[in-house]
């Protein structure tokens, strides 16, 4: 029931409107009974002394007439307040998922790098379209029709009794029986909805991983196994699904059955007591007409318990998503710059770990505004790491980075990514125009601006796109070579004019030429900025101001080009492989 609870917190500013719904399906409930008393009223108070007298009374004519206004009034009252009431229904489950929906998604945006490692893809789409939907499905219709179901057992219930407590218990005696079937089938349904929910994000983030790795799989002509992988994923589900579905069909007809004795009852005991005379025509005829008001809430009340357990496995997830919360969040007393930093970054005995293991030890190193630090290292020596932790996409567990001489954990996090340009090697750009994806971070970027940016990057071949800048490129930059990405996700990283930019690893896949006249564009930039590029190629370190050499998460060289390629380390070693030398032993001794 906590879900249930945890969904009425949610509609805050809409209670009153969903009391009214509530109420008015209690209320539709009750009056579901009027026609069939009315029409009980008609018989006994008309047609029965004209069976018996066989004359035509014009007072019973003229209350006939009466009875049938009525009736036709009653009916379109109860027509019109049903249209009211499920209006008010679909209008607060539509905003509640509104509101919902943008709550999770701004919650999204919130979280680290953590959370995305944890959560797949897939799962996450799964929570923000089919639970979502399944909780509106619950708002709107599961609960009102529980509630129709029982109001209308309880009311026809009492009204039996009050007329003839006999007759009344003759057909109630089956509703227990049907009660503890229904109870039974409630919890086994459970743990099979929990599973068919794990099934269907299974299946959607497998179908999620193809679509964006779609030229992988066909690079490796591996189309045949990923269908037939997929066509696993949508088996499970269907089993998953169908065992579901089908359970209730083991219960179902024994409350089909129950729920149908009630009409043998009702002319069975009915006929029995109206030829004794125990009861009149008019209340045969109301016995008989309500009897669907007994019958259709047992054996609809098991497929509602059915919808109503998926709900409590969809919500449960929702509610999960809905209070993550990112360890890495803007202290309550975090610093905002009046202006720009100055771009002075130091790292102070600075270490890392990551599932428990060190990444990074004992770094200490002092960056000064506008120089152009170059990081190189073997693959896994913690490069990626390092100058992610200025942006705080991870934070330290050890020592502290400070910007500015302030430490970063100081800073508002929004003041301090606006601080920062970063453009990695593994590029995302959005399904867009060449010019928004440059813009990106500033979206009323003039296209001169634009251009701008894109010249300093070499995005030069955008002008020769179909529709020049304003060509929509794929998801992903799909339709572009990698160089190309990189470029524009450089010139993205450039247009918000960062007072620190970091290049990690992003001009590897472009050529020298290329990746020289970015170089130089870089060096005469038109407002300040410190430069931390990570790169394999001797060609980008040459350039740095300093060049920093990782290993196994520790610094082992520091200096600059000419004094590193001099001296024996990890830096001579790429030198002299990357500038042909044949025997690299010699060379070094």
């Amino acid at each position: 029931m906590f879900q249930l609870r945890w969904v009425w917190t949610r509609m805050a500013g809409y209670h009153k409107r969903y009391v009214f719904a509530l109420f008015s399906t209690a209320l539709l409930a009750v009056l579901a009974l009027g026609n069939s008393l009315i029409t009980a009223n008609i018989m006994d108070t008309v047609f029965r002394p004209l069976q018996e007298t066989g004359m035509v009374d014009p007072a019973a004519s003229r209350h006939l007439a009466v009875m049938v206004a009525v009736l036709i009034g009653f009916t379109l009252f109860r027509t019109g307040f049903g249209y009211l009431s499920i209006m008010t229904y679909e209008t607060v489950s539509q905003k509640l998922i509104y509101q919902l929906r943008r709550d999770l998604y701004k919650n999204m945006q919130d979280q680290d790098q953590a959370f995305y490692s944890q959560y797949r893809t897939g799962d996450l789409m799964t929570r923000l379209t089919g639970d979502m939907d399944m909780i509106r499905h619950a708002v709107c219709w599961v609960i009102r029709q529980l509630i129709h179901c029982t109001v209308l057992f309880v009311t026809t219930s009492i009204t039996f009794l009050a007329t003839d407590w006999l007759f009344a218990l003759s057909m109630l005696w089956v509703t227990p029986l049907i009660f503890l079937i229904t109870f039974l089938f409630s919890k086994k349904v459970h743990p099979l909805y929990v599973e068919l929910r794990e099934k269907l994000s299974g299946l959607n983030t497998a179908a999620q991983e193809n679509i964006s790795g779609n030229r992988v799989v066909k690079a490796f002509a591996r189309e045949d196994y990923e269908k037939d992988r997929f066509d696993q994923k949508n088996k499970d589900y269907k089993e998953a699904n169908k065992t579901a579905s089908l359970l209730w069909l083991k219960y179902s007809p024994f409350v089909d059955t129950l729920s149908q004795s009630l009409s043998i009852a009702v002319l069975l005991v009915g006929g029995i007591f109206l030829i004794n005379g125990r009861i009149t025509i008019g209340t045969f005829t109301m016995f008989n007409g309500l009897t669907w008001t007994l019958s259709d809430p047992m054996r609809m009340l098991g497929m509602h318990l059915n919808d109503l357990q998926r709900f409590f496995a969809s919500s449960s997830k929702i509610i999960e998503l809905y209070y993550a919360r990112s360890t890495i969040v803007s202290r309550p007393d975090a610093r905002k710059p009046a202006g720009r930093v100055k771009g002075e970054v130091e790292f102070k005995s600075v270490g890392l770990k990551l599932h428990g293991t060190d990444v990074l030890s004992e770094i200490n190193l002092k960056i000064k505004p506008g120089e152009t630090v170059a990081i190189m290292g073997p693959t896994g020596a913690g490069k990626t790491s390092l100058v992610s932790l200025i942006p705080r996409f991870t934070d330290v567990t050890a020592g502290e980075v400070d910007l500015d001489g302030v430490p970063i954990r100081m800073y508002d996090l929004n003041a301090l990514r606006s601080s920062i340009g970063i453009a990695t090697q593994d590029v995302f750009l959005f399904s867009d125009s060449v010019d928004g994806n440059i813009a990106y971070g500033d979206s009323g970027m003039s296209e001169e601006e634009v251009k701008r940016f894109a010249k300093m990057a070499d995005v030069d071949f955008a002008e020769k796109l179909p529709q020049g800048f304003d060509t929509v490129i794929g998801e992903r930059g799909t339709g572009l070579s990698g160089g190309q990405k990189q470029r524009i996700a450089l010139a993205r990283a450039l247009a918000v004019r960062p007072s620190v930019l970091i290049l990690d690893d992003t001009t590897s896949a472009v050529d020298l030429e290329t990746e020289k006249y970015i170089q130089e564009q870089l060096s005469r930039l038109d407002f300040p900025c410190t430069k931390i590029i990570v790169a394999q190629r001797i060609s980008t370190t040459k350039r740095a101001d300093k060049v920093v050499v990782l290993e196994n998460g520790r610094i082992t060289e520091v200096g600059t080009h000419q004094e590193l390629s001099q001296k024996p380390g990890y830096y001579r070693e790429v030198f002299l492989l990357q500038n042909g030398a044949d025997d690299l032993e010699k060379e070094v001794v």
